[in-house]
């Protein structure tokens, strides 16, 4: 699972929601991130840009919203623009659990709202001895310039859900879901159509309401089952 960022100006947005949303979407487009042995130090990391206001860095298991171009370090070929993939939305994951490749899992750790980096990635941190046709090659090594743009709790906690559950009754409808993305997405000012909305929690409760009854389970949501309901 991976994502890029866009390549015109895109709204910043700011949400603490959506988790499995881009968990298959950044899946169907990378497949499964190389398990390889390494760390941090075979990562690359060159900081672009860094906001004077950088107190909530990113850790594992946080959202991130991003955009993200991904390069050949070879011959600077771009294989991968999150501006112009997927309609343009910056792309949302859970950062350190392996749904975006490894070398990015490391590389954008301890970032903040608003940073840029130029992370570069030895094969054995990104697609391996197979590459990943037709774009990138066998042994291929790859830089990212990542542009972040939110950094929040990830939402598939106990407390995530919690906040959205504004009912108490261990299930979200699609209206509280709406309600707090516009709430998070809004709370800076800027306005957005109902349609973008729509489709947001159409995408969402495809992929997550599992038994079709119109509604997210306490279950159906901690997709990670890192906390007890």
């Amino acid at each position: 699972m991976q994502h890029v960022i866009p390549c015109h100006a895109g709204v910043v947005v700011m949400a603490v929601f959506m988790c499995l949303f881009l968990y298959l979407q950044l899946c169907s487009f990378w497949g499964d991130p190389a398990a390889a042995a390494g760390g941090l130090d075979e990562v690359q990391i060159e900081v672009l840009f860094i906001p004077e206001d950088c107190t909530r860095k990113s850790r594992r298991g946080d959202l991130m919203n991003a955009h993200y171009d991904g390069y050949l370090a070879e011959d600077g070929t771009k294989f991968y623009c999150s501006r112009s993939d997927k309609a343009g939305h910056p792309q949302w994951f859970i950062v350190g659990v392996g749904q975006i490749i490894r070398g990015l899992d490391l590389g954008m750790m301890g970032m903040c709202a608003g940073e840029k980096r130029k992370i570069t990635i030895p094969p054995s941190l990104a697609f391996g001895e197979k590459g990943k046709d037709p774009l990138i090659p066998p042994n291929a090594t790859v830089t990212f310039e990542v542009e972040v743009y939110s950094v929040s709790r990830g939402p598939r906690s106990k407390e995530g859900f919690m906040e959205i559950d504004l009912d108490m009754d261990r299930s979200l409808s699609k209206d509280e879901v709406r309600k707090h993305l516009k709430q998070s997405y809004e709370k800076d000012g800027r306005q957005q159509e109902e349609k973008f909305y729509d489709a947001i929690i159409a995408d969402l409760f495809s992929k997550s309401d599992n038994d079709g009854d119109g509604e997210i389970s306490a279950k159906e949501y901690n997709v990670y089952q890192h906390d007890e309901f």
